[in-house]
């Protein structure tokens, strides 16, 4: 069983009579990359603000490494974030601006500011004047920043937002090995579904404030690609007949929805089979939509 690292319960962020988060729940496993998707102004940050310490919720609670309370309150030392970017100063170098972050954060052993500049690839740069960094060299370094405190848990608000094609696959092979070589759960938010896509693992659909639906890689793929749907009365003796016509590619989906993902089956002749076998057809439709139209689509329905 996966070790859940990081899970809420029913937060609330309200302002006034305005809910900025409203009855949120998630759950992160160790080892994750969890994407967080919506719209801007959806509540991405301020979910990432209270999880991080940076602002209190008004209801709900949270567990961090399976603590709560007070308790949890001291594991958010083992999370690093970068939610508003640190304000990195023109005329030092990336080192020297990290130098400085160490200083801040009562960091003694300095070694740490090489490991996290190798980390992300900017040991080149480490002398280079900050002003001279590209977009996407700042907001690697701005990892390194967050890398400092040598976190469990890193939360990234927008990491690729602005970011040219090259930068976004740069900071794409970043994330994985922050990942994959040092074991680092990363919870990463972003508006465009299809660049959280290269990456993420498992994925968090959130609009106005309101959690529209929790979904891993696998369970997104299934409801995006293209398949036949068919809506019935008996599932059972639907699949009877689907395996009679030498499907196998399948899946019950509930009690009413059967969807057929093999290729090159014909949605008119897989009716018919159905009918001719007495099958009841309530409905039989082609489906299979974009990353980008799947978002519009839940948000759509909730709306």
């Amino acid at each position: 069983m996966r070790e859940t690292v990081l899970k809420t319960k029913g937060l609330t962020k309200s302002y006034g009579k305005f809910n900025a988060l409203e009855n949120a729940d998630m759950s992160v496993y160790r080892g994750d990359i969890y994407g967080l998707i919506g719209c801007n102004g959806a509540g991405k940050t301020t979910f990432m603000k209270i999880v991080t310490g940076l602002t209190s919720q008004t209801s709900g609670e949270f567990e961090v490494f399976g603590k709560k309370g007070l308790a949890a309150e001291k594991e958010r030392d083992r999370i690093g974030c970068l939610i508003e970017n640190p304000a990195f100063f023109g005329n030092l170098t990336g080192y020297q601006n990290l130098k400085y972050y160490c200083y801040q954060k009562g960091i003694t052993d300095l070694g740490q500011i090489d490991e996290a500049l190798k980390l992300v690839s900017l040991t080149d740069a480490k002398n280079k004047k900050f002003k001279k960094y590209s977009l996407g060299m700042k907001q690697r370094l701005g990892i390194a920043f967050a890398m400092l405190d040598a976190p469990d848990i890193m939360v990234l608000d927008e990491p690729i937002n602005g970011l040219d094609p090259i930068a976004i696959s740069e900071l794409r092979d970043t994330f994985r090995k922050l990942n994959q070589e040092r074991g680092i759960t990363i919870i990463i938010s972003s508006h465009i579904l299809s660049e959280l896509y290269a990456v993420a693992n498992r994925f968090l659909f959130i609009d106005h404030g309101r959690v529209l639906k929790e979904i891993t890689k696998e369970e997104l793929d299934l409801e995006c690609c293209r398949c036949i749907v068919i809506n019935t009365d008996d599932t059972k003796h639907c699949v009877t007949v689907i395996e009679q016509q030498g499907i196998s590619d399948y899946k019950v989906i509930d009690s009413t929805e059967v969807r057929v993902y093999q290729e090159n089956v014909k949605v008119s002749e897989l009716n018919k089979a159905l009918i001719m076998n007495d099958v009841t057809v309530n409905s039989i439709t082609e489906s299979g939509v974009s990353l980008e139209d799947y978002f519009k689509q839940l948000v759509g329905e909730v709306s």
